[in-house]
């Protein structure tokens, strides 16, 4: 299986294999990370999913839809990485992608 690097709030790093096809949020919340909110369950409209996804992939995720890019706009810790990972399948070719999980708003 994939491997899905994640950086918590507290800074610490773990290491979680993914099955493809989830989402980066269903990952994170299958592997029992609860400081991901994901408050709509994954419908792109909470966006209590944030993330910073490692540049080093920038080019490799999908890109992001007009309705994911308004979601961001109302988060204080918004940056060039900003992501929701409920739009972010987790393929075999992201194996080793790294997230940072944003800071709550």
């Amino acid at each position: 299986m994939p491997k899905l690097i994640v950086t918590k709030r507290d800074g610490e790093t773990v290491e979680l294999e993914g099955k493809t096809g989830l989402s980066v949020m269903e990952v994170i919340r299958d592997n029992g990370i609860d400081e991901l909110l994901a408050l709509c369950g994954g419908c792109c409209s909470c966006a209590t999913c944030h993330v910073h996804v490692d540049p080093a992939f920038a080019n490799q995720v999908v890109a992001m839809s007009e309705d994911e890019n308004d979601l961001l706009d109302s988060s204080d810790h918004r940056d060039e990485t900003s992501r929701l990972s409920c739009q972010l399948v987790f393929t075999a070719a992201l194996d080793g992608l790294k997230v940072t999980i944003a800071q709550e708003d």
